[in-house]
């Protein structure tokens, strides 16, 4: 048990987070060199930046969508990603993991708000897995990874919170914090494949649609020929 978690600690970390890294720096490569691409060609260079700092912002701090068609479920999953962001940068622990190994530190959660925060996401983890079950409209439009992806993203929570917190023996301690890191490591990976790559890359999706989304030159007449608009005053 000791050497798997040595294993896990050391050369695995190292590797599944160099593999989260590199896959997440290539989606964000090929997303500007897109929308580059599509703003060398487009017609009009004007760019709306108010408009698309306004989005982004909105996506950032999401209070609005609180309030939209679906309040209870927004809710749950704004207060599920706040936990599933800041306590993996934030907890003490880690950021003294982090300080060790580079010498690079930053500030971090008083232990009460990590403890909080970790309870909250496992619980609005959980209620939002059975909410898309009990919801018909939210279990029509869901995938299976729709399904897997807030089972998955707990475990790491569960067995850190049980190695702060239960009293565990040091066999039980090894044996949870080595599902607590090898969960943490198969997120690393899966991370740039699938969708939850949003977590880190929504900040930066308006941006790119407002310069991606625009007509290229001398679409403009075949655009209104299509729609039989010839003409008519826009």
């Amino acid at each position: 048990m000791q050497t798997l978690l040595e294993l896990a600690q050391g050369p695995l970390f190292r590797l599944t987070f160099a593999i989260m890294a590199l896959g997440l720096l290539r989606i964000f490569i090929l997303d500007i060199w897109g929308a580059i691409e599509a703003y060398r060609k487009a017609g009009d260079k004007n760019i709306p930046w108010k408009q698309a700092i306004k989005k982004t912002l909105g996506w950032l701090f999401p209070v609005r969508k609180a309030f939209g068609s679906r309040p209870v479920y927004s809710l749950l999953s704004i207060l599920f990603h706040t936990g599933l962001i800041l306590v993996p940068i934030f907890l003490f622990a880690h950021v003294e993991l982090w300080k060790s190994g580079t010498g690079l530190g930053w500030i971090t959660l008083p232990k009460s708000w990590a403890d909080y925060l970790t309870l909250s996401t496992i619980i609005f983890g959980l209620a939002l897995f059975f909410g898309r079950i009990a919801v018909r409209a939210a279990s029509f439009l869901s995938r299976k990874q729709d399904y897997l992806w807030p089972l998955i993203l707990i475990v790491p929570f569960i067995t850190g919170y049980i190695c702060a917190h239960a009293g565990v023996t040091p066999a039980g301690y090894r044996f949870y914090m080595l599902i607590h890191i090898l969960s943490a490591e198969l997120i690393f990976v899966l991370l740039p494949f699938t969708k939850i790559a949003h977590c880190v890359l929504m900040p930066l999706s308006q941006l790119v649609a407002t310069l991606a989304w625009r007509f290229p030159p001398d679409t403009d007449e075949p655009v209104a020929i299509s729609l039989n608009k010839k003409g008519v005053p826009v």
